[in-house]
């Protein structure tokens, strides 16, 4: 029997450590995972249904998201404030901020800001941009009470987020194989949008595209997926791999070519976006009265006249 207990603490979907490591290595990229921008323009092309123009922008990821031009073009006023996780990642976009600095100032582009999340004023902004950043939260339901909490009321947040069915090519190619989760379960639109209405968002809008992918043979799929990120499901083989492995996988991925004779995954891509809502005033659940202050009402009611 399978063992499908986490061998960690913490989101029993994805494995933070995992995570972390990404990341690192992520940040020593020369520049964000190739899917990224496309995404983020899909992402922007929805814009149209917001009419809020805002004069904070919070970019969550900013270098790994790649949706710089997608934002100047949408929203060439706004300040951007890139809001990374971890040092080596803000060191990144910091040092892509200072590249482009001379050209944002001769077209009059306002100035991009990089920060961590513990430096952020609350409610200070008026839209929070987040591509291709929630699946890898490790506790979604805190990550979303941090978005709404950097918002102002009325404020909105957009994201968008790879969904369960991504890659599912790839599951029964492992199964078959006895090798362990193939990569994380990732969370279905319906429950992210119930998460958001209990994080404090008001009418949360959720869809989703189906994307096809292609690749001429198995080591290019195999190199463009660890662009991506990689495996962080809590049950992988965390071992090292040898080349005997490496030469079966390439092998046990051949039949997913199509009939022009590419290898195919698809992904399922989760896009969404809320308002804040102003905060609820609670009602008290129970009205204590004195006995004195009882007999005090009967007899203010029996003095009225008919």
């Amino acid at each position: 029997m399978t063992d499908t207990t986490p061998r960690h603490g913490g989101n029993p979907l994805l494995d933070p450590r995992a995570v972390a490591r990404q990341l690192r290595r992520l940040a020593a990229l020369p520049q964000a995972p190739w899917l990224h921008a496309d995404i983020a323009r899909r992402m922007a092309e929805r814009l149209g249904v917001i009419k809020l123009q805002p004069a904070v922008l919070l970019n969550w990821w900013g270098f790994l998201g790649d949706s710089r031009e997608a934002l100047s073009q949408a929203y060439p006023k706004a300040k951007q404030v890139w809001v990374e996780p971890t040092e080596a990642l803000r060191l990144r976009s910091a040092e892509l901020v200072r590249r482009s600095w001379w050209a944002a100032l001769m077209g009059g582009a306002p100035a991009i800001e990089v920060q961590a999340e513990s430096a952020l004023v609350p409610g200070a902004a008026q839209m929070l941009w987040a591509n291709m950043v929630l699946h890898a939260a490790p506790d979604l339901p805190t990550q979303l009470r941090r978005w709404q909490a950097a918002l102002a009321v009325d404020g909105f947040v957009m994201f968008s987020c790879l969904g369960p069915d991504s890659l599912r090519e790839l599951r029964p190619v492992y199964r078959a194989m006895g090798w362990g989760a193939p990569l994380q379960d990732w969370v279905d639109m319906h429950d992210i949008g119930d998460m958001m209405v209990e994080a404090g968002f008001a009418d949360p809008v959720m869809d989703q595209e189906r994307i096809s992918l292609t690749w001429a043979t198995p080591a290019a799929l195999l190199k463009d997926l660890r662009l991506l990120g990689g495996n962080a499901a809590p049950l992988r083989f965390e071992g090292l791999r040898t080349p005997r492995w490496r030469a079966r996988l390439e092998q046990a991925l051949l039949p997913l070519a199509g009939p022009d004779g590419r290898l195919w995954l698809s992904l399922e891509v989760i896009y969404g976006h809320a308002f804040k809502a102003a905060p609820r005033l609670r009602m008290a659940q129970e009205v204590s009265l004195s006995a004195e202050s009882l007999r005090s009402m009967a007899k203010q009611g029996a003095k009225r006249p008919a």
